[in-house]
């Protein structure tokens, strides 16, 4: 398999911790110039210096930038004119109860999530398609299609990413342009255990209760039946950047331990 990403230039955006970060150590690790994206200098700093410290003579960039606002992906999109490939990884997310997620909930979720990508999308693909080579890729999740009840207005940004996915992808027939998503499933991240430790003081339970109720209740589908790790995502998205990748466009990559049921 051709993975090697020499001389290609690869922004990931909110890349400084999770699997945007796991990403960016893959990448780079094939070879690619990795621009590390993210809101605040000094993560994007820690990060760099992490990257390199993991692949010693790795390309780096670093640009703070807010995605979620149209000036953030401006100044992204002016300090790096010109690129390979595009993952569009920075997002957020949090349990709500859908008759307390209010108009402002909605927007925000929708801004941040889905306008970024696209606002960065449609500067990058007229690019790419002029020089007819370059990889695109979206980070969903499994609750694009397993809606979560306590989230729904989230679930909804991730279905909308897969849809921006598709149609992108068709724009590329014929070239050796691909726009892919990749879904995640419960995935442990660097802030998982604080968090999981402060949801277990409030409910009077353990960490380790919450996470079996994790895919005895929330995710019972799950065959894989533990967190993935941020490597084990980055790992698909890496292959989908790379040029092994060519025939796979307008797919929509499963990464998320078997949670989504299918016919076959």
């Amino acid at each position: 398999m051709d993975l090697n990403l020499t001389n290609k230039r690869a922004l990931v955006t909110g890349s400084t911790r999770g699997i945007g970060l796991a990403t960016a150590i893959e990448l780079a690790n094939m070879g690619a110039e990795v621009i590390v994206s993210g809101r605040a200098q000094n993560k994007v700093d820690e990060a760099i210096a992490g990257i390199a410290e993991k692949v010693p003579g790795a390309k780096l960039q670093g640009i703070a930038a807010d995605l979620g606002t149209a000036e953030g992906c401006k100044a992204v999109i002016g300090a790096v004119p010109d690129l390979d490939i595009l993952v569009n990884n920075m997002g957020i997310y949090g349990p709500k109860e859908f008759e307390e997620t209010t108009d402002a909930d909605w927007e925000e979720m929708f801004t941040v999530n889905v306008m970024s990508g696209v606002r960065l999308s449609r500067h990058y693909l007229p690019l790419l398609l002029k020089k007819d080579w370059g990889r695109i890729v979206f980070i969903s999740s499994e609750s694009a299609i397993y809606i979560p009840k306590e989230m729904i207005h989230y679930g909804f940004s991730k279905s909308a990413q897969l849809a921006i996915a598709r149609g992108m992808a068709q724009l590329t027939s014929g070239t050796n342009i691909t726009v892919n998503s990749v879904l995640p499933g419960p995935t442990w991240v660097e802030g998982a255990p604080a968090r999981l430790e402060a949801r277990a003081k409030e409910q009077g339970t353990t960490v380790e209760a919450l996470i079996q109720q994790t895919f005895d209740v929330r995710r019972p589908t799950s065959i894989l039946r533990r967190y993935a790790t941020t490597n084990e995502v980055a790992n698909m998205i890496a292959y989908v950047c790379s040029p092994a990748s060519s025939a796979t466009n307008g797919a929509a990559l499963r990464v998320e331990g078997g949670i989504v049921p299918t016919p076959f």
